[in-house]
């Protein structure tokens, strides 16, 4: 009896949406649960799957909670970006 537990942060993937929709936590148990079934034969009717929205404010990365994680990061990404001369015309 597999159970497989997903933890995602509580953002939606919408704007304005606060969590995960009905129709992609189906998806997501769906897909967990073929998984299971193709690599290693477990039937669908035995696999658990929990999905658990956690607070960013209860979520860290690299040492940082993960809304300062994600700015930071952002931020080196754009001083990393060549500058691009526009031609006078």
């Amino acid at each position: 009896m597999p159970i497989v537990t997903i933890q995602v942060t509580r953002e939606g993937t919408m704007p304005g949406a606060a969590s995960l929709t009905a129709e992609e936590k189906a998806a997501l148990i769906k897909g967990s649960s073929q998984l299971l079934l193709d690599v290693l034969g477990k039937p669908l009717d035995s696999t658990f799957v929990v999905i658990e929205e956690v607070d960013t404010d209860n979520w860290g990365w690299g040492g940082l909670p993960v809304q300062e994680f994600r700015r930071r990061r952002a931020a080196r990404q754009d001083d990393r970006r060549p500058l691009v001369r526009r031609r006078m015309t």
